[in-house]
């Protein structure tokens, strides 16, 4: 049954251009009603011109709400480029001058005041990067437990050194380098992906059984997701000893080398070069510069690191001369073996590195699609590469879990936009695929996924294939047939309709995906939500789903 339609008020596009949606253009039908047997509700947003793949089109006046979104480069973004802006004026040019005479008259009736209003609005541009900038940073809250995960890895160490440094702990005094070394380890355990992958794995399994309480599974979530706090912590912590140990050398200068004190302070400068290119600040503005720095600088480090355990194994300061060089002496030293884990850790996703051929379609200018050969599990994400000495990107896996993968990306940087411009042949990849917080929906029993843009690519594989989650979706994307092309939206179609909200924000307009978000969790019974959107997305359904009382998790700064 048709309702009467009416004009949806003033709303914007993703990158804050306001426009006035035409009533003439929308045709919406009556919304059916919730289940009221405790099932999950059967609705779907979807524009009438796509009524071959969903069959309703829902108004939810409620979720339609003016927002002043700034811009941003996340490939989760509902918009894409910046022509979209451009097509928004437009479309507000040619909306004014075909409106009727009474929608103007309202319209004239707010005069200056909605004038002054807009005129400030229109241009946010620079404040827009600061807000994105400080939502990373700070809004999603000073005490995370990524941020707890760093003060406890760095506390524990300072405090350790502190006893140390006071004499009441003669074992980290007498063996300092050996402390900087473990915590290199630690650090490099917390970003092995090899490591991360097992360790996600007997998560799931350990603890993704029914009678797991919800608290406890949330938990090793928030852990899971935020070890990088002690990546970082311990990053830091390896600086501290190491600069203890360099102090402790020149008090002891006789029984010191030169050449040990120098090769220790080259590794100890490469290390604060890491650190000070890993700084929020400087990650976020120039990531390019932040993963080359990491990747050359802590290559070069650790083959200091070797010759430093070799000289300092190896040295007899009694006769001040060097002796035995990898002798079975060297062997006995744990030096030797800390080094040698991390070197594997290092070097192990490296030797999975290969140049395959892919085939590469654009489904607009906007994105494209890169397949490849070989199944791969739900939840799973990979890293591919142009040129693998100088960058990787990650993208979520959508795949059946049989014959191929492929993966989607959003055109919003250079190599995203090559892709489309110029697509390639071949590309080197990682065969190590990792996991990340999308493998923990494996974790509990109802999981209701939340996806804006292009982050469907990391929900898709499991509309795809069957996993011990019962998963429900909701998608927010901006011209979805257009931008995403016939062959995502028939994987979205072919999952069951009582499970699915496709929001169209072309058709239906921006909405607030927060609200949708609890209501669909509400609606459906979902344990946990998973999303999937930018920054400013992402921060605003987990706040809303956990002031509702529903656990959420989105991704973090560090993920």
């Amino acid at each position: 049954m048709e309702v009467p339609v009416r004009a949806v008020g003033k709303s914007t596009s993703c990158r804050g251009v306001a426009f006035e949606s035409n009533c003439d253009r929308l045709r919406l039908t009556a919304p059916p009603s919730f289940s009221q047997n405790g099932q999950s509700g059967r609705w779907v947003w979807i524009p009438r011109s796509q009524s071959k793949v969903f069959s309703n089109v829902i108004p939810f006046d409620n979720y339609l709400e003016r927002t002043m979104s700034r811009s941003s480069s996340h490939f989760c973004d509902l918009d894409f480029t910046d022509v979209a802006v451009a097509d928004e004026e437009n479309r507000l040019q040619e909306l004014v001058e075909n409106e009727e005479p009474c929608q103007l008259e309202k319209q004239n009736k707010v005069g200056d005041v909605e004038k002054q209003d807009q005129t400030p609005k229109a241009k946010p541009a620079k404040p827009g990067k600061v807000s994105r900038l400080s939502i990373i940073l700070l809004d999603q809250g000073l005490f995370t437990v990524y941020k707890r995960l760093f003060m406890v890895s760095l506390t524990l160490n300072i405090l350790a050194l502190i006893l140390s440094a006071t004499g009441h702990f003669p074992y980290g005094k007498r063996n300092p380098a050996l402390f900087a070394i473990g915590n290199i380890l630690a650090l490099s355990l917390c970003r092995s992906e090899a490591f991360l992958r097992v360790v996600f794995w007997l998560a799931v399994k350990l603890f993704g059984r029914q009678w797991v309480p919800l608290f406890l599974k949330t938990a090793i979530t928030s852990f899971l997701q935020s070890v990088g706090g002690i990546h970082s912590g311990c990053g830091v912590s390896s600086i501290a000893w190491l600069v203890y140990a360099i102090v402790l050398s020149f008090k002891d200068r006789e029984n010191n080398p030169t050449e040990i004190i120098a090769v220790a302070s080259t590794i100890l400068s490469l290390l604060c070069v890491s650190s000070l290119a890993a700084f929020p600040l400087v990650r976020h503005l120039h990531h390019n510069v932040f993963e080359r720095t990491h990747r050359f600088a802590g290559w070069t480090a650790l083959g200091l690191l070797w010759i430093f355990v070799v000289l300092t194994t190896s040295y007899n300061p009694n006769s001040k001369t060097y002796v035995d060089f990898c002798g079975s002496h060297f062997y006995k030293k744990q030096e030797f073996w800390f080094t040698l884990v991390i070197t594997a850790i290092i070097f192990l996703p490296w030797l999975t590195v290969s140049r395959v051929p892919v085939k590469v379609s654009s489904t607009s200018s906007h994105a494209s699609i890169i397949k490849f050969e070989g199944g791969v599990q739900a939840g799973l994400l990979g890293r591919i590469s142009p040129s693998p000495l100088s960058e990787w990107h990650a993208f979520g896996i959508i795949s059946n879990g049989e014959k191929e993968h492929m993966m989607l990306a959003g055109a919003v940087g250079d190599f995203t936009k090559s892709l489309v411009s110029n697509p390639p042949n071949y590309l080197w990849i990682r065969k190590l695929h990792f996991a990340g917080l999308p493998y923990l929906i494996n974790l509990y029993k109802k999981v209701l996924m939340v996806a804006t843009g292009s982050g469907i690519c990391v929900f898709l594989s499991f509309l795809l294939q069957p996993s011990s989650a019962d998963v429900c979706l909701l998608w927010v994307a901006k011209g979805i047939e257009e931008n995403f092309g016939k062959e995502i939206m028939d994987m979205v179609s072919g999952y069951s309709k009582d499970k699915i909200i496709v929001h169209d924000t072309a058709v239906l307009g921006r909405p607030s995906v927060a609200k949708m978000s609890v209501e669909a969790a509400k609606n459906w019974g979902a344990e946990v939500v998973i999303v999937t959107s930018n920054p400013e997305g992402s921060r605003d359904v987990v706040s809303a789903c956990k002031a509702s009382g529903i656990p959420a998790f989105g991704p973090i700064w560090d993920s």
